[in-house]
């Protein structure tokens, strides 16, 4: 078995909010470089308080292009 920890899980480490070009969220580990297509938005910073960003920031989680089928 291994000992080590996903980075997403841990708490310890500081984190980025980033978002794409539809507006969905997604926690990332500050360590490791944005992938493409991602623009960091938050951070970095706490975990728990990125977490927060993302619950507060992103409401509708449809992804724009569906959004706008239906506008």
């Amino acid at each position: 078995m291994s000992d080590s920890v996903n980075p997403f899980d841990n708490a310890e480490s500081p984190f980025h909010v980033v978002v794409n070009d539809e507006g969905q969220h997604s926690l990332w580990p500050a360590f490791a470089a944005v992938p493409a297509g991602w623009t960091s938005v938050w951070g970095p910073g706490d975990r728990g308080e990125a977490l927060e960003y993302i619950t507060t920031s992103w409401t509708d989680i449809r992804p724009r292009s569906l959004v706008a089928q239906y506008a």
